[in-house]
């Protein structure tokens, strides 16, 4: 069978070694005044290709029937689009199926920290003090760590 073929029925394997590659749990803690806290938990789970193949992000969100494929950035290299998916609901079913279907390279570590976080906000940690510390201590350990304005400015939220 050829590889556009193999590509046309996306198996669990497939995604799994793509995301390995290409993939991305990320979660930013974004300062939000309108909130309890002052302050927004947001998790995404992503995959960026270039525009030229952008069908494969399609192909992924069709596979999980759920999520968004939009432009990640513009440079002089083109345009990347990126496949995402926020919101609680869905970032629970990409986590059972992370859970079924392991990662093999060291974006496993970044997937259990993502995992617990959203474990964390599933039981609404994430609108109290100690929740929201205990996420951002969790991010930090995350492979690419974000800004975290939160943990520099976290001794003046009462």
């Amino acid at each position: 069978m050829s590889a556009d073929n193999q590509q046309e029925r996306l198996e669990s394997s497939w995604i799994v070694g793509f995301t390995d590659g290409e993939g991305c749990f990320h979660i930013s803690i974004n300062k939000i005044p309108e909130m309890t806290l002052g302050w927004q938990v947001l998790p995404e789970f992503r995959v960026v290709q270039h525009e030229k193949d952008e069908y494969v992000l399609h192909q992924i969100k069709n596979y999980f029937g759920f999520g968004d494929v939009k432009i990640n950035r513009k440079d002089f290299h083109g345009t990347r689009k990126e496949f995402r998916v926020r919101g609680l609901e869905n970032l629970n079913k990409i986590v059972e199926f992370f859970k079924l279907n392991k990662l093999n390279t060291s974006k496993r570590k970044d997937f259990e920290i993502f995992s617990e976080v959203i474990d964390l906000m599933n039981k609404k940690q994430h609108l109290t003090k100690e929740g929201l510390d205990k996420i951002a201590k969790l991010i930090s350990e995350m492979n690419r760590k974000p800004k975290l304005n939160y943990l520099e400015s976290s001794e003046t939220i009462r």
